[in-house]
């Protein structure tokens, strides 16, 4: 008796949209709850090679916080490609800047695999907004409430 293991094609794949609320959620735990669900790892029938994710849209992104110094003490470093070109900032500047949701959009993309087509194809399925409202209502997404996953999702002041 031979045993073979279900593949999932692409055409098989349904997505759902998911919405969350980013409100005083920690950083990285919620990072890793996006990832996994863009790469469809919470699913039965996932399979690595297939973009078997969901869509997922984050509201509040300005509002996300770290735990413990790390919003001021965590650098994040980028090269402009010219010779002594390192530029660095921290979390808290950019949270504080024009574009907020850059925080939680690297943050993300580092959790998922390097640099490949599959990895791309799938970070365009993240929609953030750094307000309550989003242009994805006539999606009907299910609301997941992270917050109450775990007291840890939450930072305590």
């Amino acid at each position: 008796m031979k045993s073979t293991t279900a593949s999932l094609k692409p055409a098989e794949v349904e997505k759902k949209w998911i919405h969350i609320d980013a409100e005083g959620v920690v950083v990285g735990r919620l990072a890793t709850f996006i990832a996994n669900r863009l790469r469809g790892k919470h699913r039965g029938d996932y399979t690595p090679h297939v973009d078997c994710g969901d869509y997922v849209v984050v509201t509040n992104v300005d509002k996300v916080v770290f735990t413990g110094k790390k919003s001021t003490d965590k650098v994040y470093y980028r090269h402009t490609g010219h010779p002594g070109g390192v530029k660095e900032t921290t979390p808290a500047k950019v949270l504080g800047g024009r574009f907020p949701e850059r925080v939680l959009e690297k943050a993300v993309e580092r959790m998922l695999p390097k640099e490949s087509p599959l990895a791309r194809k799938q970070m365009t399925h993240l929609r953030l907004f750094a307000g309550s409202a989003h242009s994805h209502e006539a999606q009907q997404p299910e609301t997941v409430d992270f917050k109450s996953m775990s007291a840890k999702n939450v930072r305590s002041a």
